[in-house]
């Protein structure tokens, strides 16, 4: 992939209930924080709301937290494992729900 202007941003999406989308019973909701390659981070967005409604979710807000290289420049923490998590979502052009709160009243 020599020359590609992909970059992987990482994504909070905050999702509803919806039927069949795989939460607890008793949850109102989730968090999903993803990690989304685009060429900007409004693609990575877009992307990311497509696929979770594919997977019969319902997307109801995102919050973008930037590239690798922005989090580090803000001081972020990023562990190895998120590092591995990044790459693969690179390499592979996708989508990748690294972790999934459940909300409950």
């Amino acid at each position: 992939m020599a020359g590609s202007k992909q970059k992987v941003y990482t994504l909070l999406v905050e999702i509803g209930r919806k039927e069949g989308d795989g939460l607890p019973k008793k949850a109102t909701g989730a968090a999903l924080m993803c990690f989304a390659s685009g060429v900007d981070e409004a693609e990575a967005v877009r992307e990311t709301v497509a696929i979770l409604k594919q997977a019969d979710t319902a997307p109801l807000d995102v919050s973008g937290y930037g590239t690798l290289e922005e989090r580090e420049a803000e001081g972020h923490e990023i562990e190895e494992g998120e590092r591995e998590l990044m790459q693969r979502a690179l390499e592979e052009n996708s989508v990748i729900i690294a972790q999934m709160t459940p909300f409950f009243d």
